[in-house]
């Protein structure tokens, strides 16, 4: 049993947040499980991602330092969901390429949301 059972990230646009994410987490194999009125979340199964509007009532922010990994079975995956980021207002922060620095097979691409979260696809898959 693991012991991570989801994520949330902060929105200060749940509309905003369910347009990008509803076709990004569509190329990464997760689709919309979650729909209330302070949150949106994804998963395959499960909710294991998810969107939240602060409890605490202040602005939601990025943290500094922070980004959640995604992993994926093909390197296509990653392109398609670079791609579809850029495509719904996500800003480029290390295009879909390997990363030999932390292994030979290490591709991965990685994008800011429109809150400024930093998300990355990435598999471990040769070619």
């Amino acid at each position: 049993m693991g012991m991570l059972h989801h994520v949330s990230l902060g929105t200060a646009d749940l509309n905003r947040a369910r347009a990008f994410y509803d076709l990004v987490m569509r190329e990464l194999g997760l689709r919309r499980t979650l729909d209330v009125e302070d949150a949106v979340g994804y998963g395959a199964g499960i909710t294991v991602f998810s969107l939240n509007i602060p409890a605490d009532g202040k602005p939601a922010s990025a943290g500094n330092g922070v980004h959640l990994a995604f992993e994926v079975e093909a390197r296509s995956a990653v392109d398609a969901f670079h791609a579809a980021a850029l495509a719904q207002g996500g800003v480029c922060e290390g295009p879909p390429g390997l990363r030999p620095e932390y292994d030979a097979n290490y591709y991965a691409a990685f994008v800011r949301d429109p809150d400024g979260n930093k998300i990355e696809a990435v598999t471990f898959v040769a070619s």
